[in-house]
């Protein structure tokens, strides 16, 4: 890693490390001696961070329903552009324990509308994965598509595989796709559109997300909701306020320079595209949402998906701890828009995980008992706002996901979208699995199992 001040080998400086022990030192001691007192404080606290998040959240929405930030060149503009201008292009897969899904990663790939002389395929594969390399031997590849095994080495980590692909990647802008994606057939000439009618200040052109198999079961149709909502609304509301994007974990395309320059993907973060989103912000550099879209497959089993929702949170805490080791030069490379929104998605988005089962659980435990004391930790002012998050901040939150499926013309989610509260619960269990594992294994990567979609995984 070139730059070490950003990297997440050591998750935790010593300033952070002792500043968080003295800080909860001061917490406990306060407790000890008003603890009435300090609690209503810190639910005070916790309430305006609801807001803040809450408030926040709907405005991305607003602003990306009425002041739409998606772009794509027209296919009049596409059609008159010349292959001979067209660049070259790098296409990273990286891949492990894949061999079930190769041949739909290869043959996805094989039809995307790209000059074949002028696109290059590296499937990243680890030196002990004998079982991918021999069912990417047994493939009649195209030209231009060859695997590129990683040699072993720690951290074992998908960023770790995409950092050896550009060392090797010949093309002037690179893509990186997952080994269940099925991209849009143009996209690549949408994202080299992009970048040729753009500044050099546009490093990154993130497509959008979704699922193919949406209707599998009960978690794939909530996955696909919060996806939708995630990548059709709220991420385009950040590029339309000029915001840092979390990017996702695929169909990022970038000006291979640029992303040399930065050093590439921190391997030891296991949410590299958020991190490189923050990194490229940081240093001048812009992303954009195309409208182009990457069909993935949703994890359709539950210990898989709290195995992935784990190391998304885990990720996220990461990349929040690391880019906060100086929050003034943080803020002054983010600007004061910049760094809220950062602490609102990045950091935001784990504090309400962990938050959300602690007021679920002190709810039931008032409508249950009535407790007095529970009573005396919402004075009046703290009461009315914490009954606004209750009743409109949860109202809004499922009238996004709702949102979300009518942007897709998800008719049929929609029903599903409005009991998403109990799909909240999982991503807290998800949430608290994930903070107590950075403790523990801070740059372990749980593998997200594929291949699972049955007839709609099916190309």
């Amino acid at each position: 890693m070139e730059h070490p001040e950003d990297c997440a080998y050591r998750t935790l400086t010593p300033a952070q490390r002792w500043g968080g022990l003295g800080l909860l030192a001061l917490i406990v001691a306060v407790l000890l001696w008003k603890p009435t007192s300090t609690l209503i404080v810190l639910n005070g606290l916790a309430i305006f961070f609801y807001l803040g998040h809450i408030g926040y959240k709907f405005y991305l929405v607003y602003r990306s329903l009425y002041r739409p930030a998606l772009l794509s060149p027209t296919a009049e503009e596409l059609a008159a552009w010349r292959e001979a201008d067209l660049p070259t292009y790098t296409v990273l897969v990286p891949l492990y324990r894949e061999a079930a899904v190769v041949p739909s990663i290869s043959a996805a790939l094989a039809a995307m509308d790209y000059p074949a002389d002028k696109l290059e395929v590296l499937f990243l594969v680890e030196e002990d994965d004998a079982e991918t390399q021999a069912a990417l031997e047994a493939l009649d590849l195209p030209p231009g598509f060859r695997p590129f095994v990683v040699p072993l080495g720690e951290p074992r980590t998908k960023p770790r595989a995409c950092d050896w692909g550009l060392e090797e990647a010949r093309g002037e802008l690179l893509v990186v796709y997952d080994a269940e994606d099925r991209p849009e057939r143009d996209q690549l000439k949408k994202a080299a559109w992009l970048f040729a009618h753009s500044p050099q200040t546009l490093a990154c052109v993130q497509a959008r997300l979704n699922y193919y198999n949406s209707t599998q079961n009960l978690l794939t149709r909530w996955f696909t909701s919060e996806y939708s909502t995630w990548f059709d609304l709220f991420l385009p509301g950040l590029t339309g306020l000029n915001a840092p994007i979390p990017l996702g974990g695929t169909s990022n395309h970038f000006r291979t320079t640029v992303l040399r320059d930065l050093g590439g993907w921190d391997p030891f973060n296991v949410t590299e595209d958020c991190d490189l989103g923050v990194r490229l912000y940081k240093r001048g550099f812009r992303a954009v949402m195309m409208d182009s879209t990457t069909w993935e497959e949703a994890n359709s089993r539950l210990p898989s998906w709290l195995r992935q929702r784990s190391r998304w949170v885990k990720g996220y805490a990461q990349t929040w701890l690391v880019h906060m080791r100086h929050p003034l030069a943080l803020g002054r490379a983010l600007g004061p828009g910049g760094w809220f929104s950062f602490q609102m998605t990045v950091g935001g988005s784990v504090l309400c995980y962990l938050l959300n089962p602690l007021y679920w659980a002190l709810t039931i435990v008032w409508l249950t008992t009535h407790h007095p004391y529970i009573t005396l930790l919402f004075p009046p002012v703290i009461y009315a706002l914490g009954l606004f998050c209750l009743y409109v901040g949860n109202f809004i939150f499922v009238y996004l996901s709702v949102l979300g499926c009518l942007y897709r013309r998800y008719w049929g989610l929609v029903k599903y979208a409005l009991i998403s509260p109990l799909y909240w619960l999982l991503m807290s269990l998800g949430a608290y699995r994930g903070v107590l594992q950075l403790l523990t294994r801070p740059s372990y990567w749980e593998k997200t199992d594929h291949g699972f979609a049955g007839p709609e995984g099916k190309l």
